[in-house]
């Protein structure tokens, strides 16, 4: 008998608001799944109990940098996690969904050692403030840690996301949330914006914005709502991101500096008690989205396959799912297929059967698939072929 990702017996007269599934716990592996166009696919738990893990990054050795939300950074070497934290992170506003969150390694890490993170900062009066830090990663610590970059501060539980990336022209993009008020059109605000700065920080004097009176310089897109992806493209060099609507409208954007994506002057997307945000979905002189979600998935990390391991994946997109239309216990894995010219063909849900959070998905330096399950006992996948 193959052995099968053993799902615990779920209690059918329990009720736990959201509405929604009970979250099962994943206690054995592997899973094989059938799959639309790589036919069979094997799922592997690398690594187990990290308390809601958000995001990863692979070091040259191909050992893991995990985050986890309530402020650890992991290394996983070999399959195993390290039961010790790295130590050097700052002290993080672990509120909702806010704490420790994305990583990356500077392009130049094999010289450098460089690693970026993001967090919430504590501040007064029980707020919190998107930051971009770096340190360098020496053994098991990280020294020399600052903080480059403050977004500004909010008061509430929304808008806490923050994803960087690290672009072809070597500069950092950054993508603070910014699902409150209209903050997101504001141009003295560094919320809800795609953002391109230097490895230091500093804004660099060809952005679109800069020298222009009330807009920041570090400013590189506006009008961005929660982006919880954030990737260069691994064949074009764009900047992609996608985003999380409100109760619909979830989207995936292709990134260009000046422009306008809309939030909140226009979304598919319907407020949490029903009404529609905007009137109409799109607007001249609003760039509008290549995908979008109806209902939402609260999409997640992105990744575009380009390894050898499953030929029939590549150039395709990978997006992770945390809940379809608001029901708790919905996560899965998306794949999406697009034309040259970033025409959607199709759109393949996968591992709904875990009913779990997928908040991060990356293409390791083999080829394989690595997911991060957001849960209190989260887990680090691993996908591969079957055959």
């Amino acid at each position: 008998m193959v052995p099968l990702l053993l799902i615990s017996v779920l209690n059918a007269q329990a009720q736990e608001p959201p509405v929604g599934l009970r979250v099962p716990r994943l206690i054995a592996g592997p899973l094989i799944v059938e799959t639309a166009e790589q036919p069979l696919i094997r799922v592997t738990v690398v690594a187990r109990g990290l308390v809601h893990p958000w995001a990863l990054a692979f070091l040259p050795d191909g050992s893991m940098l995990v985050t986890e939300r309530p402020g650890r950074l992991r290394i996983v070497r070999d399959g195993v996690l390290d039961p010790k934290a790295i130590t050097g992170i700052p002290e993080v506003r672990a509120k909702a969904f806010g704490g420790l969150q994305d990583v990356a390694l500077h392009p130049k890490f094999a010289e450098n050692h460089l690693v970026y993170f993001t967090y919430l900062k504590p501040v007064e009066n029980d707020m919190g403030a998107p930051v971009v830090a770096r340190g360098k990663l020496e053994g098991g610590a990280l020294t020399e840690v600052r903080d480059i970059l403050v977004a500004d501060a909010y008061a509430g539980n929304s808008a806490l996301s923050a994803r960087i990336a690290f672009g072809t022209d070597g500069m950092l993009y950054v993508a603070p949330g910014g699902n409150i008020d209209n903050v997101a059109q504001e141009p003295g605000s560094l919320r809800g914006k795609i953002l391109r700065v230097r490895d230091d920080g500093s804004a660099p004097p060809d952005n679109p914005f800069a020298g222009r009176a009330g807009y920041r310089p570090e400013i590189y897109s506006l009008g961005h709502r929660n982006s919880l992806g954030l990737i260069v493209h691994p064949q074009t060099g764009a900047v992609w991101n996608n985003e999380n609507g409100p109760n619909g409208g979830d989207e995936m954007n292709i990134i260009l500096p000046g422009r306008n994506y809309g939030w909140p002057l226009v979304s598919f997307g319907r407020e949490y008690t029903g009404p529609r945000i905007s009137d109409a979905p799109a607007r001249e002189g609003i760039e509008s989205p290549i995908v979008v979600w109806l209902p939402a998935i609260a999409v997640s990390g992105m990744a575009v396959y380009t390894g050898d391991r499953f030929p029939k994946w590549k150039g395709n997109i990978f997006v992770g799912s945390m809940r379809t239309g608001e029901v708790r216990g919905t996560g899965h894995l998306e794949r999406i297929v697009l034309t040259g010219k970033n025409e959607e063909l199709r759109r393949e849900s996968m591992l709904g059967e875990l009913r779990q959070r997928i908040r991060e998905v990356r293409q390791g330096p083999d080829g394989y698939l690595y997911l991060l399950t957001d849960e209190d006992d989260g887990a680090l996948l691993r996908i591969e072929p079957a055959q």
